[in-house]
């Protein structure tokens, strides 16, 4: 079964949770023990885990990657958002949660957040679920 849910991105950059989101799909899909995985089909943005009790966490991400790879450089394809680019590619498309009992499986202070780097958008969320 594969769902898919639209997410709207509020600004340019933003790690924004979708762990609810998500458990809402495994929990309506019956799936008592199996794998779940989320993929966001876009190259200026990605899917991350990351703590999700303190805001701060993923305000530091976002201020880092800045600093790192900022917006305005050297960069040589014309749409301006190659940082956008680079920073998904560092993050990844996709992240694989287990399901046990009918509940993703994830740390105490784990979330799932869809990385947008080049907002503000709507996003397609892909989540796919094995069971076994």
């Amino acid at each position: 079964m594969l769902t898919r849910l639209t997410i709207s991105t509020p600004r340019r950059e933003v790690l924004q949770e979708i762990t609810e989101a998500v458990a809402e799909v495994v929990r309506n899909s019956g799936v008592a023990s199996g794998v779940c995985y989320v993929i966001v089909p876009h190259t200026t943005a990605a899917v991350t885990l990351n703590e999700a009790a303190d805001p701060a966490v993923s305000t530091d991400t976002i201020n880092y990657l800045a600093e790192l790879i900022p917006r305005e450089g050297l960069w040589l394809h014309a749409e301006g958002n190659s940082d956008a680019h680079i920073k998904a590619s560092l993050y990844g498309h996709s992240a694989i949660v287990p399901i046990e009992d009918g509940e993703l499986v994830l740390g105490n202070w784990q979330g799932i957040y869809l990385a947008e780097f080049d907002g503000p958008r709507q996003r397609l969320v892909l989540v796919k679920i094995i069971a076994g």
